[in-house]
């Protein structure tokens, strides 16, 4: 991590990530990548349909591989890179048949490094193989929820999710928010845990640094009118005055409350729902 000195309120507490020591190039591969419109949280009338959204500095794309559809041809990492749109690093990754693609780096992974998508790839960090021929307690990541869909689950820095049983065709997940999951057995995964575990560790330190990312600001319901929120209103400082506390659209939210929908499609697939509150 990289400290910064006290030459302002703001920079006392900053920190951030020493690049320099990581990444080995700052242009990105051009073929591989293009610009694209961010989500601002507005939809076509131009309102707010997201909260908190908006603004930011402006951003290129890198076309990542999620599909990881290149099987048995070997891969070597040739650059460690930065990418703005996740919190994970990236890898250009050169296939044996010439092919370049984006990658999702593993933790332990360094320029000329090679892996492999194979259902006999050995297990080792990075390689990707069926979550069937996982061996149970081992670290996965870039997980498919159906398979040949792509890697969806476990995608974000420092992020992995643990393998925890085999059975009926399915594999039994812990999930990085706790919560235990099957999966088919037949979904893919990455062996190990994604790149740049310090991301949680970053202290903004001011206001500007969150709009540079896009995000704006989080005003306290009990901070405003009984008019624009449930929790809104009172003399002085009040508590929100309901049993439940509700979002901005009457919704429930925050203090561990249920938000999942009864009938969602995937329930049946959930062993043991996420612990919520304090860790």
């Amino acid at each position: 991590m990289k400290k910064y000195k006290a030459t302002t309120k703001s920079r006392r507490q900053m920190s951030g990530i020493n690049y320099r020591q990581i990444i080995t190039t700052t242009s990105p591969e051009k073929s591989l990548t293009h610009g694209f419109t961010r989500a601002w949280g507005r939809n076509t009338t131009g309102r707010i349909t997201t909260r908190h959204k908006g603004g930011g500095h402006k951003r290129l794309f890198r076309e990542i591989d999620f599909s990881y559809n290149k099987f048995d041809i070997p891969f070597t990492i040739k650059t460690i890179e930065y990418d703005p749109n996740r919190s994970g690093f990236i890898g250009l990754a050169v296939y044996r048949d010439g092919a370049k693609r984006y990658v999702l780096l593993p933790n332990s992974a360094k320029v000329g490094d090679t892996f492999l998508v194979s259902e006999k790839a050995p297990l080792v960090a990075g390689n990707r193989l069926p979550l069937g021929a996982i061996t149970v307690g081992t670290f996965v990541y870039n997980i498919e929820v159906k398979p040949k869909g792509g890697a969806r689950l476990a995608r974000s820095g420092g992020n992995y999710a643990e393998v925890l049983a085999k059975d009926g065709g399915y594999v039994d997940v812990r999930m990085p928010s706790s919560e235990v999951r099957k999966v088919p057995a037949t979904a893919w995964a990455s062996i190990g845990e994604v790149s740049n575990n310090e991301n949680r560790l970053v202290n903004l330190g001011k206001a500007g640094r969150s709009r540079w990312l896009g995000i704006r600001p989080t005003v306290r319901g009990s901070a405003m009118n009984p008019v624009d929120h449930a929790h809104g209103g009172g003399e002085g400082r009040s508590g929100r005055g309901r049993r439940r506390a509700i979002s901005i659209y009457g919704k429930p939210t925050g203090k561990g409350q249920k938000s999942r929908r009864t009938k969602k499609y995937s329930n049946k697939f959930i062993v043991s729902r996420r612990k919520v509150g304090k860790k």
